[in-house]
């Protein structure tokens, strides 16, 4: 059976940057499984699958347009430091979740001074070409269920947000779509 619309797949996968350091990879979590065509996968990623069949094996380098988006200037955003008054240990590097016009969001911590913290909202994989390794491990039809379970939530991205997978003015920096790494 080949990798088509509404098959539910299983993949091994190693991640890494051009620089060849692992970013992410099944061997820490397990397979990962996803339905075809549904838009829970990066967009290059799910076209690179498409036709395969278990036991294939392949690498890919997925460029950062069919990845996590190109990185936006304007989703860096500079903040007074009394607004994480909360927040005892801020340190560049970390994530935190804050409260956007689309509701709960993840950021980076970029910079930190006497008065303000530069947050970034893109995906911390934005602006990168991804290199996966890559093993179909299963392929077959999707029940009805698990379809529903993949869509009703929200729209694959794994954001929780409800816009369309074309939505050019994705301002929260979901990225449309995951490979597994969050």
């Amino acid at each position: 059976m080949q990798v088509s619309l509404n098959k539910m797949v299983n993949i091994d996968y190693t991640l890494t940057d051009n620089q060849g350091e692992i970013i992410d990879s099944s061997k820490e979590h397990g397979p990962l499984s996803y339905i075809q065509g549904i838009g829970s996968i990066i967009p290059g990623l799910e076209e690179a699958l498409e036709g395969k069949k278990k036991g294939d094996q392949f690498k890919i380098t997925v460029p950062a347009e069919k990845g996590y988006g190109i990185r936006h200037e304007e989703m860096l955003y500079e903040v007074p430091i009394e607004e994480f008054g909360e927040i005892e240990d801020l340190e560049e590097g970390m994530e935190i979740q804050v409260q956007s016009s689309h509701g709960p969001q993840i950021m980076t911590v970029k910079k930190i001074t006497e008065k303000t913290v530069t947050l970034d909202g893109n995906h911390p994989l934005a602006g990168m070409e991804l290199n996966f390794d890559i093993e179909v491990q299963d392929v077959r039809e999707a029940t009805e269920e698990e379809i529903k379970a993949y869509t009703e939530d929200d729209h694959g991205c794994g954001c929780g947000e409800d816009h369309d997978e074309d939505d050019e003015d994705d301002e929260h920096g979901c990225g449309g779509g995951c490979c597994g790494c969050s």
